[in-house]
């Protein structure tokens, strides 16, 4: 078992004000994996003052300085990558050969991608007779959740350091241990102190105070709608800057002309990635209703090549859920839907066979879903497919866009054209046209109570700026 007892503020490792702490539990073996520190208020109070004093001297530093300093971070990033993997397998239960890929692979290509934009980035733009400048936004508290531990802290960091903020840190303190691999990296390219700090702790202590601080001018989270509303609540206090990333409830549209098996294929395996925790997971497979039993012949074969099984077997494509707490919420999804009337092609709320340790739950097909059906409508997180049936499409695009969610999306179809149509017409952050591949430079966010603001890119850049207007002489 790790102890770590530290916290990073200032430039240096110092312990917490508070005694307590926080177990880190590994999901596949129920085995304690580490101790953090569970910090408190006084913690934040000291990370608020060091960015704060941080600020003057990093928002004045050139795009240029702040670009090689984000350039030594992933560079330190990608020679870890073996560890990173390993903990984030260890902490979250995504098989090791999916963590080496995603886990530890996209931090450091996301922070490279912002050494290089903030070198090319437009800070000023002549207007008439006015210039018009963006400027860091000032402190800036990012709040990371625990599916994808690094990527979602690099999202938030990456782009705040590039805008010229200085930076708190609050990682999730089910997964906080490449946080702390994070503030070694950046302690050892030399960051400036203050303009990065660790503090660790649970939502309602360290989040909160974070949220409520009114030395801290943004709030960047990314988790459970229920949170993001209750960091709003405390932002708003003092009108700061708030940007949410939050649930989702994806919708997959097949078209009557996509390529079915393909296209099955695909939102199966959306869906079960990270064992279905992924915000943008496609967790709901839209079809005509004339091939439902096509459907959910190909959804079972494809679900049934995700067994459940140990994250370290180079076999296993399904891993355990993050912690007993979600794996009992799932399987209470699982229940909820058989007991409103949807048909269980595959899997259940009963343990997979052969797991009883560890926090699993058995990859899970229902058919027949109704789109108010509970499994239609919020999110589980966990590996279950609701598959739905529509008569046409205007039937489809309401179906899809009938949720309190507007994260993601996917169209398949033989025709392009007719996929990016249909796309247009749907209510989410980002769309998938016929498998259209992640990208790290186009925004990521969504509509309605998926959240507002976006990350990755120039457009998680400007979500740490501000704008002035400099009124200058007409010539």
């Amino acid at each position: 078992m790790k102890v770590e007892d530290r916290l990073y503020i200032d430039g240096r490792w110092m312990p917490s004000r508070s005694s307590a702490r926080i177990d880190v539990i590994n999901p596949a073996s129920e085995a304690l994996l580490a101790r953090v520190p569970a910090g408190n208020a006084d913690d934040v109070e000291m990370a608020a003052a060091a960015a704060r004093a941080a600020f003057p001297a990093w928002s004045a530093a050139s795009a240029a300085e702040r670009g090689a300093f984000l350039q030594k971070i992933a560079d330190g990033l990608a020679a870890r990558k073996s560890e990173i993997a390993r903990s984030i397998t260890d902490e979250v239960g995504m098989p090791l050969k999916l963590s080496e890929r995603i886990q530890a692979a996209l931090p450091p290509q996301l922070t490279a991608s912002y050494a290089t934009l903030v070198c090319e980035y437009a800070f000023e733009e002549r207007i008439a007779n006015s210039l018009v400048v963006r400027e860091p936004a000032g402190v800036a508290a990012c709040i990371t959740p625990w599916n994808y531990p690094l990527h979602q802290i690099m999202a938030k960091v990456a782009p705040a350091l590039a805008a010229g903020c200085t930076v708190i840190l609050k990682p999730s303190e089910i997964a906080p241990l490449t946080a702390y691999m994070l503030a070694e990296v950046i302690d050892a390219a030399g960051l400036p102190r203050g303009v990065f700090n660790l503090v660790c702790g649970t939502g309602p202590v360290v989040g909160e105070a974070m949220a409520a601080h009114p030395g801290i001018d943004v709030v960047s989270f990314t988790g459970s709608t229920r949170a993001g509303k209750r960091v709003s609540t405390l932002a708003a206090q003092t009108v700061k800057r708030v940007a949410l990333e939050l649930g989702g409830k994806s919708a997959a549209v097949v078209l009557d002309d996509a390529d079915f098996p393909r296209a099955v294929r695909a939102a199966v395996s959306s869906c079960f990635l990270n064992s279905g925790q992924t915000c943008t997971a496609l967790t709901r497979l839209l079809v005509p209703q004339a091939r439902a039993d096509e459907t959910a012949t190909l959804a079972v074969e494809a679900a049934k090549g995700f067994p459940p099984g140990d994250p370290l077997d180079a076999a296993t494509r399904l891993g355990p859920l993050v912690s007993a707490t979600q794996r009992d919420r799932v399987r209470g999804y699982i229940r909820k839907g058989m007991e409103e009337g949807a048909r269980l092609l595959l899997g259940g709320a009963e343990p997979p066979e052969g797991l009883a340790r560890g926090y699993y739950v058995a990859p899970t097909v229902f058919g027949g879903v109704q789109p108010d059906m509970t499994i239609a409508q919020e999110e589980i997180f966990g590996p279950v497919l609701s598959i739905l049936t529509y008569r046409d499409e205007e039937e489809a695009i309401s179906i899809a866009n009938g949720t309190p969610y507007g994260l993601a999306a996917a169209v398949w179809s033989g025709n392009e054209a007719h996929a990016m149509a249909l796309a247009r017409r749907l209510r989410a952050g980002r769309v998938e046209v016929n498998g259209g591949p992640f990208n790290l430079l186009a925004p990521f966010g969504g509509y309605k109570q998926s959240g507002h603001g976006r990350e990755f890119g120039r457009y998680g850049l400007e979500e740490f700026l501000e704008v002035k207007s400099l009124q200058l002489p007409s010539q």
